[in-house]
């Protein structure tokens, strides 16, 4: 078995140096890479600083003798921030953030993913159409809720994420969440799923649809930038129509106008609608209203 980078079972530095047999005395942590023997303890640190090699315990090792004892294997010859550890695969949770903006999947159970979503995989793993039946296939026609969806399965990890928006996991356990079709990256199998029309509004009013998850399992979503997440029991909440990611399925929702005389001469808002929500639960909104269509002018 080949060496590899291991986040560090003591938990004092980011990785440590596996040689297929047993730990080593190499350590990586935060671009620094260096030898401390096991059991050596953490370096002194307060709360808002994690431990770093210290200059009197850490010899500094060139990266490509770190990859591999001895100096060989892939990495011979080539040193440089991206190879010295930080940016590894991720091992640990089955599911988990690679990193800010991409998941890993640890393929076993099958799960969904938005298709076109796959960056990389390592294993043996297929990725077949989902369709969603029928009744789906007629609602996304009519709505405009996209979810095009494939199903992933085989043994392997699975890299996803969509034009470098930001990854977001949550767990759901007996729950619902609603999200905007455009949000879903990914879901366990064991959630179901459907698209739902957002009380308050019909297409003709302007109405609309959102995928509903419901059940007990994992979602990815993405953001287009680092959200906020409002609690919608501390006050009355509104959110832009466009800008709004998801929400805890049992809110109570209501679309809300704005609109006035004044926006027929040049001198509305901009903010025509928005969702008001109402109930003991959170929504989640992005930084942005997603990319702007231009028109002929």
């Amino acid at each position: 078995m080949a060496g590899e980078w291991r986040p560090d079972p003591e938990g004092n530095y980011e990785y440590r140096w596996w040689d297929g047999e047993g730990w080593t005395d190499q350590v990586a942590h935060q671009g620094q890479v260096g030898v401390v023997p096991m059991g050596g303890g953490a370096p002194a640190t307060t709360p808002d600083q994690p431990a770093q090699p210290q200059p009197d315990q850490v010899q500094a090792q060139p990266v490509q003798a770190q990859a591999q004892p001895g100096g060989g294997g892939g990495f011979a010859g080539i040193t440089g921030e991206l190879i010295d550890g930080r940016f590894a695969e991720r091992d640990g949770q089955p599911v988990a953030n690679q990193n800010g903006k991409m998941l890993r999947v640890r393929a076993g159970e099958p799960f969904m993913a938005r298709q076109g979503s796959m960056v990389a995989y390592q294993g043996n793993v297929d990725f077949s159409f989902e369709g969603g039946g029928a009744s789906r296939f007629i609602k996304k026609a009519l709505t405009g809720e996209g979810l095009s969806l494939m199903r992933v399965s085989g043994q392997g990890d699975v890299f996803l994420a969509d034009t470098a928006t930001h990854v977001h996991l949550l767990h759901l356990n007996n729950s619902g969440l609603s999200i905007n079709g455009k949000n879903v990256l990914a879901f366990s199998t064991s959630l179901d799923w459907n698209i739902e029309r957002v009380k308050g509004g019909s297409i003709a009013t302007g109405g609309l649809f959102n995928t509903t998850l419901r059940g007990s399992g994992w979602v990815a979503i993405t953001t287009d930038g680092e959200p906020v997440v409002l609690n919608t029991a501390e006050a009355p909440t509104f959110t832009d129509t466009q800008a709004v990611v998801a929400w805890s399925a049992h809110l109570q929702t209501q679309l809300k106008s704005s609109f006035k005389a004044g926006a027929l001469i040049g001198r509305g808002s901009g903010e025509a609608f928005q969702v008001a929500f109402s109930g003991q639960g959170f929504v989640i909104v992005q930084p942005s209203e997603g990319i702007p269509i231009p028109t002929a002018g």
